[in-house]
């Protein structure tokens, strides 16, 4: 085992790291009431931070899901809702169209999601179904020349500013998991609106959209065989690049609290003297250095996508790792640290997304639990279960 990154990684990492220190911080308010942080994204898309995911071919980087991880770390310790911008087009959304649709859409979008001219969003949850993939009520119906796709999708980031959508449907009404597939629907197309939004805690916004009989070339259908199982292995990056978020805002947490247990006097001597906060302290990091090294394990697992066992078990725990440490961030801080001007408060709000996306945290720990019961071999022991 190797745990070292290499001089690329590096370099990228320091890139990224002075601009999201220099200058995404200071700005990172201005995001909290919904506004998109388009001059960050063009700021990173001139860095190639856009085209991480995207093949060289295209004119991306094709780097791996570990470094896509690394650089999500570092935007996430200062800014939730650019980090979460970052995720729609390093994950899910634009591995599917390089890996599943054709070359002229590939040729047509993956450029200016390199440039950041194209925002990418996935719709999967709709009003009645997150989780429950398999009774999607949102149909595709495939015509001899084209398809027709009605539904409606919610909580959907990035709505108004997307390119491109990544619908997640039922097609020609096929019932359960093995009627489920995937189109791809351009901004504009008619019978497309964005029909409401939900202002969340962590700063960004969320919307429902509606399908209303939007007819789509044939070549847009880019999933139809064995869509359920492509879309869970697809979905096995999320759940790698949703806990990278969530160490990130731990670790961004973490650093404050160490600057601010140091500067903070009380009875004439800095709280940081006091066994108590670095009890704190010791917690935080020993819980950050637990979810980093699950989650680089579960990354270098992708051929192309994680193992599924092993990004459920970082997801999770990286997730509520992450609450408890801005929690902890928070108390530290004391009165400050519940007010909008400390960045503890903002890291706060954004860590409490991390279990409730991409697979909830129960769910997960299902998923988890079925493999030990089903897998578990007493002469191999734990060692037998993962991927080392």
């Amino acid at each position: 085992m190797d745990f070292h990154i290499s001089a690329q990684q590096r370099e990228m990492i320091d890139s990224v790291r002075s601009l999201a220190q220099t200058e995404f911080r200071a700005k990172a308010m201005r995001w909290m009431d919904g506004t998109f942080p388009w001059e960050n994204m063009k700021q990173l898309a001139e860095l190639g931070v856009l085209g991480m995911a995207v093949p060289e071919e295209y004119g991306g980087m094709s780097m791996s899901i570990l470094d896509t991880a690394l650089i999500l770390e570092e935007i996430a310790k200062v800014d939730y809702v650019t980090a979460m911008a970052v995720m729609g087009e390093t994950g899910v959304q634009v591995r599917v169209i390089s890996r599943y649709a054709p070359p002229s859409i590939r040729e047509r979008i993956l450029p200016r999601v390199v440039s950041g001219d194209c925002i990418l969003a996935i719709c999967m949850t709709e009003p009645h179904a997150g989780t429950d993939v398999a009774n999607f009520r949102t149909n595709c119906r495939v015509m001899s020349d084209r398809v027709i796709l009605k539904g409606t999708k919610t909580l959907i980031s990035r709505a108004p500013e997307a390119g491109m959508f990544i619908v997640f449907t039922r097609v020609d009404g096929k019932p359960g998991r093995e009627g489920i597939g995937c189109v791809l629907l351009e901004a504009g197309t008619k019978g497309f609106a964005v029909t409401g939004t939900y202002h969340t805690m962590g700063g960004e916004n969320l919307h429902e959209i509606q399908f209303d009989d939007c007819e789509l070339p044939l070549e847009n259908l880019v999933i139809k065989e064995d869509g359920f199982k492509k879309l869970l292995t697809a979905f096995n990056t999320q759940r790698c690049l949703n806990p990278s978020i969530s160490l990130g805002l731990a670790e961004g947490a973490f650093d404050e609290a160490v600057k601010y247990v140091r500067d903070r006097t009380v009875f004439n001597k800095p709280i940081s003297d006091f066994q108590g906060i670095r009890w704190k302290l010791a917690d935080m990091f020993k819980d950050i250095e637990a979810g980093r090294s699950l989650l680089y394990r579960a990354c270098m697992t992708a051929n192309p996508f994680p193992d599924p066992f092993m990004a459920a078990t970082a997801k999770v725990f990286c997730n509520e790792m992450s609450i408890r440490v801005t929690s902890e961030a928070v108390q530290v801080h004391g009165g400050f640290g519940f007010t909008d001007e400390y960045l503890v408060s903002r890291l706060y709000r954004g860590a409490r997304y991390g279990s409730l996306g991409g697979g909830a945290s129960e769910t997960l720990r299902d998923l988890i639990g079925r493999k030990i019961v089903g897998e578990f071999d007493p002469t191999d022991g734990v060692m037998g279960l993962g991927n080392f």
